[in-house]
């Protein structure tokens, strides 16, 4: 290590500051570069227009003092401030969880410079805190939030976990999914806050009984024998908002729709027959296998689909444009130690989270609560195809 990356690693405070590579802007081709280290377990990252990065901390294992943060200047900072901020498990009957983030999963920046924050509101994945589930808009002209959509026991009931999102690029539909004990998907209106639960316990979107999510060869399993449980959970939208794709960690199938389908309801006062769950489930096109994946992403620049693949410490990549065009590995590197959520960075640069789940205490007996875990970026077109990629430790 040299003298400037030792004393870069001294002056770092836990959550407080990111360890960011003074190299990331100029990494050499085909390397995987670290952009941050945190002293606690993330999962989701964002990447705004102007290149402003953001990341969530969901409190699984402890009580994260940070859920929703920027990265900026080397360090973390709560965004979009303390206050929002204040929720802790410990003082939860203090707190009012309709304007805290209790549980955030997501982050996702807009095409109209808005962040979107996914709250699951279940801290450990356990029970969800009652008026706790919400999605919440920050206006990152402002850097003040704009709405919060809060989402009632019909959309996000007990046993539900809120996952992740996409927008369409209009800005007027939110997509969700929720990888609890009944998978779904949620639409979202956002003008006026209407929202659907759809496709719930759908083949589609619930956990494939006949996968099991392995690990250095071996099942994953909790301390007390439960595998990994995950319902929907990856959710992607094509570059042109018309198709939505989504699968379940506990899955290997890769699934879309039309999103004609999932919004016709929007403008009725009722629910027409033609956006029911049996007509939803009769247009889903299966896409092709992806085995057990978390993040997924179709990058601008290419068009292609980008595809996690925690048990091979991997990132592999899909053609849309064809059929059954299968996946390639793109990156492999022990470092992605459950590569979890991408983004896409204004120049086409990727940024992948590694949650390091395995690494956890939920499946590892004597793991520590507060867990450290990364951010790394590479450039797909450059990328190491197979093979350990390149990165500092």
């Amino acid at each position: 290590m040299t003298p400037f990356k030792a004393r870069t690693l001294l002056s770092a405070l836990l959550l407080g500051t990111a360890l960011l590579s003074p190299a990331a802007a100029e990494a050499p081709s085909g390397t995987l570069t670290k952009v941050a280290s945190f002293e606690h377990q993330v999962t989701g990252v964002t990447v705004a227009r102007d290149g402003r990065i953001f990341v969530n901390f969901p409190r699984w294992t402890d009580d994260a003092p940070v859920s929703v943060a920027e990265v900026k200047d080397g360090k973390v900072t709560p965004f979009p401030d303390a206050e929002w901020n204040g929720w802790r498990n410990a003082k939860k009957d203090a707190v009012d969880p309709k304007n805290h983030f209790v549980c955030v999963q997501s982050v996702v920046a807009d095409g109209q410079d808005r962040l979107w924050v996914v709250d699951a509101a279940a801290p450990a994945m356990a029970a969800t805190v009652k008026d706790g589930p919400k999605l919440v808009a920050i206006d990152l002209k402002t850097n003040t939030v704009a709405k919060t959509i809060p989402f009632d026991a019909g959309v996000a009931p007990q046993g539900s976990y809120l996952n992740d999102v996409r927008i369409s690029p209009d800005g007027k539909t939110a997509y969700l999914t929720d990888s609890g004990a009944e998978g779904a998907l949620i639409v979202v209106d956002v003008d006026s806050g209407r929202a659907r639960r759809v496709l719930a316990g759908d083949p589609t979107t619930m956990p494939d009984t006949s996968v099991t999510v392995t690990y250095d060869g071996k099942p994953l399993r909790r301390p007390d024998g439960r595998g990994v449980e995950f319902s929907a959970d990856g959710i992607a939208l094509s570059p042109d908002g018309g198709t939505l794709y989504w699968q379940a960690i506990k899955g290997k199938t890769l699934y879309s729709l039309p999103t004609a389908a999932l919004t016709g309801w929007i403008t009725s006062a009722v629910v027409p027959d033609a956006f029911t769950d049996r007509s939803l489930s009769g247009k889903i096109t299966t896409v092709g296998e992806n085995g057990p994946a978390d993040g997924l992403i179709i990058a601008k620049r290419d068009g292609r689909l980008y595809v996690t693949s925690p048990q091979d410490d991997a990132i592999k990549v899909r053609t849309l444009s064809g059929t059954n065009s299968g996946l390639t590995t793109l990156v492999q590197d022990p470092q992605l130690r459950w590569p979890d959520t991408f983004s896409e960075g204004p120049d086409g640069t990727l940024y992948v989270t590694t949650s390091h789940i395995q690494d956890s205490a939920f499946y590892k007996e004597g793991a520590p609560a507060s867990l450290p875990t990364e951010l790394w970026s590479f450039k797909p077109g450059e990328a190491a195809v197979a093979g350990p990629a390149s990165a500092p430790r």
